[in-house]
């Protein structure tokens, strides 16, 4: 017998998906491309950087044949912007995502990546919501990133010990919000959750915790109307027994 499939992705989905994302490197030897199902990668020579699935960076650090680069979100003075701004400057909502990226034509000409073309992409599918994303912004899987090169690429982190602290308060910050916002379910937001600016593995992990709150939401609902209308019917039948003594007596 199969077991039920929980809804939506698992932790470990996410990270698995995260490492198809896109990481610089600079390679420490000449490699030629490797034919893979996306395409072929890049030529790598030294020290010309180039952009990688975030798995065969992995895996050429581990050989020793390259050197990660450590996106710009992840230095420990865009970590700190991000936290002055969860704490002080807006303690309610979570931080906003990477802005929508503009593409320049042939002709010097910019505009927003998207625009004018029939498939219209979400965040996790722009190219500032992946490693690219600028200073001050989370990408959508920052911190299944994070977690990946502070485990396997801490040389290539400037101040890896500051930066796992920061992540660590980020990330405490953060799921006490996630926390504090299944408030609204109860009436007070319409039943509805903000979730702009909230990572992959936020998702995945808070998950669990928000489902069984509206599940607890919507019985709790549906025992209080079935008490009203209990007491409706209480109430009505008591008012015809008030009325058909009335009717005998007259």
């Amino acid at each position: 017998m199969a077991l039920p499939l929980p809804s939506g992705l698992v932790p470990t989905e996410v990270a698995f998906l995260c490492e198809m994302e896109m990481i610089t490197i600079v390679p420490r030897q000449r490699l030629e491309p490797i034919p893979l199902l996306s395409g072929k990668t890049p030529v790598l020579r030294p020290p010309h950087r180039a952009e990688l699935p975030l798995w065969l960076a992995l895996l050429l650090k581990k050989q020793r044949r390259a050197n990660i680069v450590p996106p710009p979100w992840l230095l420990p003075a865009s970590l700190a912007e991000i936290i002055h701004l969860e704490t002080n400057v807006d303690p309610e909502a979570f931080s906003p995502p990477p802005p929508t990226p503009m593409r320049s034509d042939g002709r010097g000409r910019a505009r927003r990546y998207g625009d004018n073309e029939e498939l219209m992409l979400a965040p996790p599918f722009l190219p500032s919501c992946t490693q690219n994303a600028p200073s001050g912004y989370l990408p959508y899987h920052w911190l299944e990133m994070a977690e990946t090169l502070l485990a396997h690429a801490a040389d290539d982190v400037p101040n890896a010990p500051e930066v796992r602290a920061l992540l660590r308060d980020l990330q405490e910050v953060r799921a006490a919000k996630m926390r504090a916002s299944t408030r609204h379910l109860d009436g007070g937001g319409g039943g509805v959750l903000n979730l702009r600016g909230v990572g992959a593995m936020e998702l995945a992990e808070s998950r669990g915790f928000v489902l069984s709150v509206v599940d607890g939401v919507r019985k709790l609902g549906a025992s209080i109307e079935a008490s009203r209308r209990e007491e409706e019917e209480a109430r009505g039948g008591a008012d015809g027994e008030g009325e058909s003594d009335d009717e005998m007596e007259f």
